[in-house]
């Protein structure tokens, strides 16, 4: 700490207040002092409970069958999710053109971000049919508890195992963040057992007594841990753990194309490590907002100006960032590519 990093202070005050995760990032969040006291216990149980009350107002939007097998595992999941004309459609304005994308580097799995702007979208009809459906999109509020746009892109994710030999950190078992948040995959192929599939670990969205104490537990010393992505506050369970807190074994999400999974990512998931090259492509939405809005509305991405542009926005955002402030874009430009060719990163 220095005298200058003090002028940051109203900052790490007012990220107490939202989204702030990272223990090594905000003082304040990865104080041993204040965690014992209970700051991040109190943070994760008031985020639930908030969550609990805006889904109450948005049960309405998603099949109450539905809604019931999310309440009690923490994920949707729908087979045969577009028309088949429109399905077959998709693929081919996907896998026959180039797009403008990025690419990030984590070990050895490169994940490809082709963004949709709204030029995209009006050349190709079934994209967007895709990413606007509106039964994904309520599932999607549902899960993160809020209302809102979600952003989308479609995501390609390119394993190399055999060609970096360093670790996928997405592999370990790990909660994006302190409280409920949404991330969903169209699946525009089948994905195998051995094909690297999304796993999730059933119920472990829920905040349970064990859950919360574990949480505590982490909070004291996530910031001095070597685990990166933990010590920024996206905290890592071995599969040891799991049993302790009354939680099943993770259930890798093997499924054929065309399957559409919602799931809220405050839940354990990750990438199930794959020893020979993969790629699979999917239509991916994420969504994280304030968690502690007492309301589902007020979303600014949601205007009619920034409807489709959210994820370019952020992007150029982004990259002014990296200009103006030296903070490393980890999405690298790589020009137009087709979705499926080779890593260029």
């Amino acid at each position: 700490m220095t005298p200058l990093s003090y002028l940051k202070a109203p900052f790490w005050v007012l990220g107490l207040a939202g989204t702030d995760k990272s223990p090594r990032k905000n003082p304040l969040l990865g104080s041993e002092r204040l965690n014992t006291w209970g700051l991040h216990k109190k943070r994760v149980k008031l985020a639930a409970d908030l969550a609990a009350h805006r889904r109450a107002k948005l049960a309405h939007l998603v099949d109450r069958e539905q809604q019931a097998f999310f309440d009690e595992n923490g994920y949707f999941l729908v087979k045969d999710f577009l028309p088949e004309e429109t399905f077959r459609q998709l693929k081919e304005e996907v896998f026959n053109q180039p797009f403008e994308s990025r690419e990030m580097r984590q070990g050895q799995a490169v994940t490809r971000m082709t963004l949709l702007p709204p030029d995209v979208l009006r050349r190709n009809a079934a994209l967007a049919t895709a990413v606007r459906d509106p039964r994904a999109i309520n599932m999607i509020r549902y899960a993160a508890s809020q209302g809102g746009q979600p952003l989308n892109f479609i995501q390609t994710v390119l394993v190399e195992p055999l060609k970096v030999k360093k670790k996928d950190p997405q592999s370990d078992a790990h909660a994006d963040t302190f409280h409920a948040t949404s991330k969903a995959w169209l699946f525009l192929q089948d994905v195998g057992e051995e094909d690297g599939p999304f796993f999730f670990v059933p119920g472990s969205h829920k905040l349970t007594k064990e859950r919360l104490e574990w949480e505590y537990e982490c909070s004291l010393t996530a910031a001095k841990d070597l685990r990166s992505h933990h010590a920024s506050g996206s905290f890592r369970i071995k599969a040891d753990e799991l049993a302790s807190l009354g939680l099943p074994q993770p259930k890798k999400m093997a499924v054929p194309e065309n399957t559409l999974i919602v799931a809220d990512t405050f839940a354990f998931h990750g990438r199930t490590p794959s020893d020979k090259p993969t790629v699979r492509s999917e239509i991916h939405w994420h969504m994280r907002r304030n968690p502690f809005l007492p309301w589902t509305g007020g979303d600014i991405k949601a205007l009619p100006g920034l409807k489709d542009r959210g994820m370019p926005v952020l992007m150029d955002l982004a990259d002014v960032a990296e200009k103006t402030l030296k903070q490393r874009n980890v999405w690298r430009k790589v020009g137009e590519v087709m979705v499926r060719s080779q890593p260029h990163v």
